[in-house]
């Protein structure tokens, strides 16, 4: 399965998004800024494209076709990065999108009980992924597939909630990457009091609160919105906005760009070309930096697309029409990138071919592990709920106990002093 099918292998179905159209040009600050941008390969003008028809400027340094764009205020966050880094990005992006295809691959022949596919944010995630340091905590929601990987957290771990074996599948505290968060939203309020914490010991890391558009329209988001504002918190709202709350178009819950919301509350907000990984690093590096120096909370809206289903329980042709997708079919993530290091030579069809046979390795990882996930233990339902243990719930253990010896193939055995054994 290549990179370039995977995106094809989705059921169609689209909305509005046109191609972004350059926006007034900024000159670089610098004559050194416009040279080192030059001898890179990049394309001089402005880092602001409009994200579509009537839409607002956004932060973009990789065009859909893979050009450069210099941009005087947010290239220095890029500058450091080696022709191994770029690679490195690709290649973060490449496995993150096998993995993702091989879940719901598994979920449609009914190894998983449902999936959220991230196919088409690799971009918005690896790039705000990898701006993070280690001593950042990030706060998923559960969609996240990019970030965990960043994260370093192994990729078959996020699989034994969807499969229903576990109820997370990781130590939140070994990669700081809290779990997946279902409840819509209330992640936001649980990373703006981490980062209130974070403040008070008078640490310098970063807090990052991951979120979609649909969630901008909970209350919980207003809530942390004004308690990181107040409190003046180190934390960084990454906002995926891929159009679609589901089956909700983000122009029927907002009259103003998402963006745009932070300067009702105080603080700062951006709009970042989300299929643009130089970008996404770059503005998240950026945000990161000013809350880990005491300035602050910040919005990123990444503007995006979910080129797949909400889950894998929708049916996105119901109301997206195959316009809409094909239009952001020609910004992917990850053609723009191998455009750009095929054009700079920073990347061979050795490099190419390697990086294939790898992730076709980690498809088949992932199909082993998962078929061979142990079913958990029937009783551990009763665990971890009261720390002193509960009268209540040792005579629930013990009725659902005698109710799972009532069957034929129960173990002679099966009950004693309540419990199965």
């Amino acid at each position: 399965m290549t990179v370039e099918s995977t995106a094809a292998r989705t059921p169609r179905r689209a909305g509005s998004g046109g191609k972004r159209t350059s926006a007034s040009s900024k000159s670089a600050s610098a004559k050194s800024t416009a040279a080192d941008a030059k001898s890179a390969g990049t394309k001089k003008g402005a880092s602001a494209r409009k994200a579509g028809d009537g839409q607002p400027e956004l932060v973009q340094l990789l065009t859909p076709e893979g050009e450069r764009v210099v941009s005087a205020e947010y290239d220095r966050y890029v500058a450091d990065l080696t022709p191994e880094d770029l690679r490195a990005l690709y290649r973060d992006m490449v496995m993150t999108r096998r993995f993702d295809a091989e879940a719901v691959t598994l979920q449609r022949q009914g190894e998983l009980g449902l999936w959220p596919s991230l196919l088409g944010q690799e971009a918005a995630q690896v790039g705000s992924g990898r701006a993070t340091r280690q001593d950042d905590y990030v706060f998923p929601t559960y969609r996240e597939h990019g970030v965990a990987w960043c994260r370093g957290v192994d990729p078959t771990l996020l699989l034994g909630m969807f499969r229903g074996v576990n109820n997370g599948g990781w130590d939140p505290n070994g990669n700081n990457f809290h779990l997946y968060t279902i409840v819509i939203g209330s992640q936001t309020l649980h990373a703006t009091g981490y980062a209130m914490g974070v403040a008070k010991d008078g640490a310098d890391s970063a807090v990052v609160a991951y979120l979609g558009d649909g969630a901008t329209s909970q209350g919980d988001v207003a809530e942390a919105f004004t308690f990181s504002a107040v409190y003046n918190a180190p934390v960084v709202f990454f906002c995926q906005n891929n159009q679609w709350a589901i089956s909700e178009p983000t122009e029927k819950q907002s009259r103003v760009p998402l963006y745009q919301r932070a300067q009702g509350y105080g603080f700062p907000g951006v709009r970042v070309d989300g299929n643009d990984v130089l970008a996404c690093l770059a503005v998240s590096k950026w945000a990161l930096e000013r809350a880990r120096a005491g300035e602050g909370p910040a919005l990123i809206e990444a503007f995006t697309y979910r080129m797949g289903a909400h889950t894998t329980s929708d049916d996105p042709t119901r109301y997206r029409r195959d316009e809409e997708r094909e239009s952001w079919e020609v910004k992917d993530p990850i053609k723009r990138l191998r455009a750009y290091l095929e054009a700079q030579g920073h990347a061979d069809e050795a490099f190419f071919a390697e990086l294939e046979a790898e992730s076709e390795t980690l498809g088949k990882r992932v199909r082993d592990v998962v078929r061979a996930m142990p079913d958990p233990d029937p009783m551990s339902i009763f665990e971890n709920i009261y720390a002193d243990g509960h009268a209540l719930v040792d005579e629930e253990r013990a009725q659902f106990a005698a109710y799972q010896a009532s069957f034929a193939d129960a173990p002679a055995d099966a009950v004693a002093g309540g419990e199965v054994k």
